[in-house]
């Protein structure tokens, strides 16, 4: 019809232009953004994220105690292992918190309820210098990957570990002892035997770099505390740390329930020892096994019956302690 032709920007030719509604096809063309990256390189991606952690590990740190020194068995510079780990719940933050558990900011959900707990818990972080943020419930929901989390988020860092050689040098009291674990894989077994080694006059803790338990925050809670004066170092070759020991003058035993010695009749309790504590389930490894001087073993009143990790170290730091009084 003739009205259509006096429409305003009506397309009255064949001839290619710039028309309305053309989207820019010349000077103001979309650009595309190039090829897809690959998954390590895209932000926020699980493949970049593992890509990150594996960096870090490899990277120096400050060491604790000491800043770490470099040789046979150990990690070098403190280096750590995992990333940083999130407390969730109003419970277990507090308790965290009370155990001088090291945080890095206290995230508080806001327009929560607040009760005696989150009030505490804010106290607490105030006190011990960790920041208290506000942050909005679906910001707690993304850090937590939709955890219960109740308003309470507390953020808390990777542990420095020590080196296996840092430990001799501890300027302690008393005859060294060291405790090494082998396939301790619960965090909450880990942080008891630090804070059975704390109670019985333990240098230090070594903890292989693989297939064991970290000083994740769940051993930190366990180890009430104890976490902060007894030094973790991390061994990336158990054997041979423990090899480094024997020739620095201690003598190794290991626990298992088929010893040749029974605890009570331990007549190196008075030297240098490395106890080192297998897995309840597996023991001792073949190589660990090979290596130690002596396998010690806990008298019980049923064959049946069997200890686990941490109340066996616990008894036998106890003993080894009470022979050295003596």
């Amino acid at each position: 019809m003739a009205g259509n032709q006096r429409r305003r920007a009506a397309r009255t030719t064949n001839k290619k232009g710039a028309v309305v509604g053309s989207g820019g096809q010349r000077r103001k063309q979309l650009k595309g953004k190039g090829p897809t990256p690959r998954a390590a390189d895209r932000v926020g991606h699980p493949a970049a994220r593992r890509a990150g952690r594996s960096e870090g590990a490899g990277e120096k740190g400050g060491g604790r105690p000491g800043g770490g020194r470099g040789g046979q068995g150990g990690r070098r510079g403190g280096a750590n292992k995992g990333s940083t780990e999130l407390v969730a719940g109003r419970n277990s933050v507090l308790e965290a918190l009370r155990t001088g558990v090291p945080g890095t900011a206290l995230h508080v959900g806001s327009r929560m309820e607040s009760d005696d707990r989150v009030r505490e818990s804010i106290t607490l972080a105030t006190e011990a210098g960790i920041p208290v943020m506000e942050s909005p419930r679906g910001e707690l929901d993304r850090m937590t990957d939709g955890a219960v989390h109740q308003g309470l988020v507390l953020a808390v860092p990777p542990y420095d570990y020590a080196h296996p050689e840092d430990l001799l040098s501890q300027q302690l009291p008393g005859v060294p002892l060291v405790v090494a674990l082998d396939g301790i894989t619960d965090p909450r077994n880990l942080g008891a035997i630090v804070r059975s080694a704390g109670a019985f006059g333990a240098h230090g803790v070594v903890v292989p770099a693989r297939r064991s338990a970290g000083l994740t925050a769940a051993a930190w809670k366990t180890s009430a505390g104890a976490a902060a004066r007894v030094p973790v170092a991390q061994a990336t070759n158990l054997t041979r740390a423990l090899e480094a020991y024997r020739k620095a003058g201690f003598f190794v035993i290991g626990l298992d329930a088929d010893g040749d010695v029974q605890l009570p009749g331990l007549e190196l309790a008075d030297q240098p020892l490395v106890v080192v504590v297998g897995s309840e389930g597996k023991g001792l490894s073949r190589l660990v096994r090979e290596t130690c001087d002596q396998i010690v073993s806990i008298p019980m009143a049923a064959a049946t019956e069997s200890l686990n990790a941490g109340i066996a170290t616990a008894v036998t730091l106890y003993e080894i302690a009470r022979a050295r009084t003596r």
